[in-house]
């Protein structure tokens, strides 16, 4: 998560939010991530889109990743999942039902990082159901969860050394993507 607050920094200074999808490797039934793709995108200062996302999709199925999820920065406002945020997860979670976000905050002095997910059935039910869109708040979901909650299935392991962060600044026939790999030098546990 380190790496990706360096790599969105630029962005971070201009008060301009940055996203990037998480890939991962299934095994032994959990998922391993070891892709941040950073995609052509448009940001403003509380949103970010991500731009072609057929493409990006494109590159974990060649890859045979998962997309498992998603992080994005907020670079001058505290750590919770927008509506627009909730949106764009669901739409993560509709797809692979472990996946989860990460929102970047480091101006948040109580809290710099969380790793969300919508409440299930609660918080996917009233996505599913809005038809609103842009900054709009959501009603509470009928059994009574929260939307989103923090997961709690998602492990970080700092001892874990990588090669280093490959970045190829072009994807054939692609130069609107970019894709940052980390590969491990060790077997998962």
């Amino acid at each position: 998560m380190e790496d990706f607050l360096e790599l969105a920094r630029e962005n971070t200074e201009k008060d301009l939010e940055t996203c990037g999808v998480l890939g991962a490797f299934l095994e032994h039934g959990t998922y391993y991530v070891t892709t941040l793709i950073i995609p052509k995108q448009e940001s403003s200062s509380s949103s970010c889109e991500a731009l072609k996302e057929e493409e990006f999709f494109a590159i974990q199925n060649e890859r045979s990743l998962f997309p498992v999820g998603w992080i994005h920065t907020h670079p001058s406002q505290s750590c919770f999942m927008s509506s627009i945020d909730l949106h764009t997860h669901f739409s993560y979670q509709a797809m692979v039902p472990e996946a989860f976000a990460i929102v970047m905050a480091p101006t948040d002095k109580s809290r710099s990082y969380g790793i969300f997910r919508l409440s299930e059935p609660g918080g996917m039910r009233v996505l599913k159901e809005c038809e609103e869109s842009g900054f709009h708040p959501h009603g509470e979901p009928a059994d009574g969860s929260p939307i989103y909650e923090h997961c709690t299935n998602v492990y970080t392991n700092t001892n874990l050394s990588k090669y280093g962060l490959r970045y190829q600044d072009m994807i054939p026939g692609n130069a609107d993507i970019y894709i940052y790999i980390y590969e491990l030098n060790q077997r998962f546990p």
